[in-house]
């Protein structure tokens, strides 16, 4: 059933968005999706729609579309992870050549004064868990490849993340921090959001499992974050819908109405559990859990028309559209539209598929 939809997704769905809007991050998990179905399955099918893709990631002149001069924003550093394959896949030297400019981003990249890369220009100060996945694991495999010592910093960045973030009431994450205080939704105390969204969450667990597998090679402190991981998923999975085995778009609020079985960041749950279990940073019955939630988005929302309840898209304070209404409050994330095939929610059950698949 997933494979099938994957397929027709693939072929027919994600060219429509290609075509609709400049590549974006959500269009690298698409691609990393396909590639982790190639890998988990050997089948060179899984590689055509991440060949077909290229074009709308890198003008024939090596330009990488919708990069900005000087511009610092997270989650188009992200794009380095679709340069990457494709210069794996192709061996041409014009990917090869972005992915190094993608990772010299990060030397002059702004940072908060907790020494995070802060989330983009027009969210100064700010850190988001999208912003972990987006930029760490992206910096543990250019490390990795050049054999660079820099380990500390993303170490210390997951650590801090977690001391601005972690409500150890809730047992849960905050969506974000603002260090400065300024931004009109940070707590004046704390500069946390105020409410916890489960794709924020689903985020930060894909970005220690996949920062994990790349840095347990290269340096002792990788270990650091299987205490993060294994934390993170005890707080959340009490909160997990027993007649769906999904979580919530507001993971902590089953009291909202409105409030629903969310697919995208389920299936990022779901992900982290296995993959966590697969390299041993979680035990045995981890995974068991993942390959639940993942069957539960199948049999609640994958549907003959499309794969349902994903949040389209949601964030914080006025954004490029000059928004008033994101103030990070339940009530806002629940007032996000939904989107039937929305990349988000399909790349990720690709992810988690591939996991599920290597369980066998």
């Amino acid at each position: 059933m997933w494979t099938a939809y994957f397929k027709d997704y693939l072929d027919k769905k994600l060219p429509l968005f290609l075509e609709d809007k400049p590549w974006n991050y959500k269009d690298d998990l698409c691609v990393i999706g396909a590639w982790d179905l190639y890998a988990a399955t050997g089948g060179r099918s899984w590689l055509d729609p991440i060949l077909r893709s290229a074009r709308y990631l890198m003008r024939d002149g090596g330009t990488v579309v919708n990069w900005q001069h000087a511009e610092s924003n997270i989650d188009k550093v992200s794009f380095g992870k679709s340069l990457r394959i494709l210069r794996d896949l192709t061996g041409d030297g014009r990917y090869a050549a972005a992915v190094e400019k993608a990772y010299k981003m990060l030397d002059t990249y702004p940072r908060t004064g907790t020494g995070n890369f802060w989330h983009k220009d027009i969210y100064p100060h700010q850190v988001w868990l999208d912003g972990l996945y987006m930029g760490q694991p992206f910096y543990a495999a250019c490390l990795a490849e050049n054999g660079e010592d820099r380990w500390d910093d993303i170490m210390d960045q997951f650590a801090s993340a977690h001391r601005l973030l972690w409500n150890a009431k809730l047992g849960l994450y905050m969506h974000a921090n603002d260090c400065s205080r300024q931004a009109e939704w940070a707590d004046p105390v704390t500069g946390q959001s105020p409410a916890v969204w489960l794709r924020a969450e689903g985020w930060f667990l894909m970005a220690l499992a996949d920062t994990y597998e790349i840095a347990r090679d290269h340096t002792p402190r990788a270990a650091e974050l299987i205490p993060l991981l294994k934390n993170a998923l005890d707080g959340l999975l009490p909160y997990q819908v027993p007649e769906t085995k999904m979580f919530l778009q507001v993971v902590d609020r089953k009291d909202l109405e409105g409030n629903y079985s969310e697919t995208s960041g389920s299936a990022m749950v779901a992900y982290a559990l296995m993959k966590g279990a697969r390299l041993g940073m979680l035990g045995g019955k981890y995974g068991g859990r993942g390959s639940e939630v993942l069957d539960g988005i199948r049999d609640t929302c994958l549907k003959p028309d499309g794969l349902h309840g994903i949040c389209a898209s949601a964030g914080l304070g006025p954004g490029p559209d000059n928004r008033t209404d994101r103030t990070g409050t339940p009530a806002y994330y629940l007032s996000e539209k939904q989107m039937v095939d929305n990349q988000h929610g399909a790349a990720a059950c690709m992810m988690a598929y591939s996991e599920q698949l290597r369980r066998g």
